[in-house]
């Protein structure tokens, strides 16, 4: 079991966002002062939209076209800055590092959402934070020690914790994009974490699907799901004692992977020591299997599906999705209008062939 230092040390950036170090045993994080001329922010820089066609909200976050574009190795802003001039991160070092986005979909805080009669934008509360995995730039997660990986489960942890109990936000979500074939702007290793003011699309149906299952079999949709891939066998790619890895059965991507904990729970919060130990372990796993199935990185994103311990989201299961676009060594899954006007998913290879490649690929 992995020894792990739960409370971070925490700083303040020159315009006042929050800024904290999480180290691993034995390590002490040393910041200096944050000396960049930046403004003070300004804590509502976006508006909500609601779309009544569908009845979803749209961010409208016009400041994040000024954010930071592909900047030289040289200049990058998630590196350590030793002097307090030219980073993020004002330290000679770190090992995990979280802060909030300079440049965030959602700021600040609020009641809760009331849809508006007619074109009127809303403020968009919420939070958005960075996660840095490693202080070293050409890095990935796949290449950390299990160790340093299971620091970074302990920040999405201690994040979703204090997040989740923020009032006006509804749903955490940690995630992480790799690769410039995703769209990655900065290059060095680290993921998002948001904290937004509704349930997001994808979960308000996966939670509307869980209730009509709940009501049609009286038992829990994401549980039953996993209990029959891992009866099938044929789509499943790791299982240990606590944790299960599968495509599923119904994989809208060219590469996806489910990871599912053996018991039902609603987020990471909810592991104990020894499930966020495996947890770790399988993670890593399922990356590195990604970074053997062809000659260069998988350009991937992970999604970690989480809930609220709640009544609206008591039957929200905690899980994650490993997708990737890339559908053969040479080609890439574009969503063009099938999938981004329709939302109908069209795939190219099996799941049961990918499940079968990945097992192939194991340690």
């Amino acid at each position: 079991m992995f020894e792990i230092v739960t409370a971070p040390t925490r700083a303040k950036l020159a315009d006042g966002r929050d800024l904290l170090f999480f180290s691993l045993p034995g390590h002490t994080a040393e910041p200096v002062a944050d000396r960049r001329p930046l403004t003070p922010r300004d804590p509502q820089q976006s508006e909500l939209r609601f779309d009544r066609t569908t009845g979803q909200w749209v961010i409208i976050a016009a400041l994040r076209q000024d954010r930071t574009y592909k900047p030289p190795p040289d200049q990058c802003p998630l590196c350590p800055g030793p002097t307090g001039l030219t980073s993020e991160v004002p330290a000679r070092d770190y090992d995990v590092v979280v802060f909030e986005n300079r440049f965030p979909s959602l700021s600040g805080t609020g009641k809760s959402l009331v849809v508006p009669d007619g074109f009127e934008p809303v403020p968009a509360h919420g939070r958005c934070e960075v996660i840095c995995f490693s202080a070293d730039h050409t890095g990935s997660f796949a290449e950390l020690e299990a160790a340093h990986a299971r620091l970074v489960v302990e920040a999405w942890r201690h994040r979703t914790a204090d997040l989740i109990a923020t009032p006006g936000i509804e749903q955490v979500f940690c995630f992480e994009n790799r690769g410039e074939e995703i769209g990655v702007t900065l290059t060095h290793p680290h993921g998002q974490i948001y904290g937004y003011p509704y349930l997001t699309p994808r979960t308000a149906v996966m939670l509307q699907q869980a209730g009509e299952h709940r009501k049609q079999h009286g038992s829990n949709l994401f549980a039953d799901l996993l209990a029959r891939e891992v009866a099938d066998g044929s789509r499943v790619v790791a299982r240990t004692e606590l944790f299960t890895s599968f495509v599923p059965f119904a994989a809208r991507w060219p590469v996806e992977v489910h990871i599912y904990p053996n018991r039902l729970v609603h987020n990471l919060i909810d592991l104990d020591a020894a499930e966020l130990d495996e947890f770790t372990q399988i993670y890593l796993d399922i990356l590195q299997r990604f970074d053997r199935m062809y000659s260069g990185p998988l350009p991937y994103m992970s999604a970690l599906h989480q809930y609220a311990d709640t009544e609206a989201q008591k039957e929200g299961y905690f899980h994650v999705e490993l997708m990737s676009i890339r559908r053969s060594a040479v080609a890439l899954k574009y969503l063009a209008a099938s999938e981004s006007a329709m939302d109908a998913f069209i795939s190219d290879v099996t799941p049961e062939s990918v499940a079968e490649r990945l097992r192939e690929l194991g340690p």
